[in-house]
């Protein structure tokens, strides 16, 4: 994470300092090309050209000259990609450290649902993942109470901590809220997903036991993290 942020800050920097010039930064690459040297060798092997044909157009002499190949590359252009990457590489990363339990949660439902739309040929794993969700093992009212637990301990005590990095290596306050921005509409969004099974799945007092936050509780919580 200090390796992203440390990029991230310098990318930008790098940035700045060349947004004033209007001037080209695009660097042409030449590199000499033999890989059509295999395929003339083969035709040789083949019989379907000759290796002591030193006139046609096909000849050994011919094919051994190298092609050359031109690449042009933009340094605006690739900066900005390099930026993108290490901002989505970060976001990502804290999103799995934050709601990492509910997103496997999540996909665990969703595997089982899949698995009971397409029909399996076991009778005894058909029972077992046809039985309502709260009662499959890892989604058990007990087992939903403690991984949004750990959520929130996460929101609690490591966000913070995210936060207090991405101040110490990114100083414009614009700069943070836009990097946290998607960070947050991914929290939110992981808590949606796993409130709408609560909804369809779990009873009134089973909620109630799990106790998740209510959205604009928990976007007011982020929001307050800046």
């Amino acid at each position: 994470m200090d390796g992203q942020l440390f990029l991230i800050k310098h990318l930008l920097i790098l940035r700045e300092q060349i947004a004033p010039f209007d001037i080209e930064f695009s660097v042409t690459h030449k590199e000499l090309d033999f890989s059509h040297v295999l395929e003339h060798l083969r035709r040789i092997l083949g019989g379907q050209a000759s290796l002591f044909d030193w006139t046609g157009s096909t000849s050994l002499a011919r094919t051994l000259s190298p092609r050359i190949l031109e690449s042009q590359v933009d340094a605006k252009k690739e900066l900005e990609k390099s930026l993108k990457a290490t901002c989505e590489e970060f976001i990502m990363a804290v999103t799995k450290q934050v709601v990492d339990p509910m997103l496997s949660f999540v996909t665990k439902v969703t595997a089982v649902k899949v698995a009971l739309s397409t029909g399996t040929r076991n009778q005894k794993l058909d029972y077992v993942m046809a039985k309502p969700l709260k009662e499959q093992a890892f989604a058990t009212p007990e087992k939903v109470a403690e991984l949004v637990q750990k959520v929130n301990s996460a929101i609690q005590q490591e966000l913070p901590q995210v936060l207090a990095k991405m101040k110490l290596y990114l100083q414009n306050p614009s700069t943070r809220t836009i990097l946290f921005k998607p960070i947050k509409i991914n929290i939110v969004e992981a808590h949606i997903q796993v409130q709408s099974l609560l909804k369809s799945e779990y009873s009134s007092e089973e909620k109630l036991t799990i106790n998740m936050l209510d959205i604009l509780e928990l976007e007011a919580q982020l929001d307050n993290l800046l």
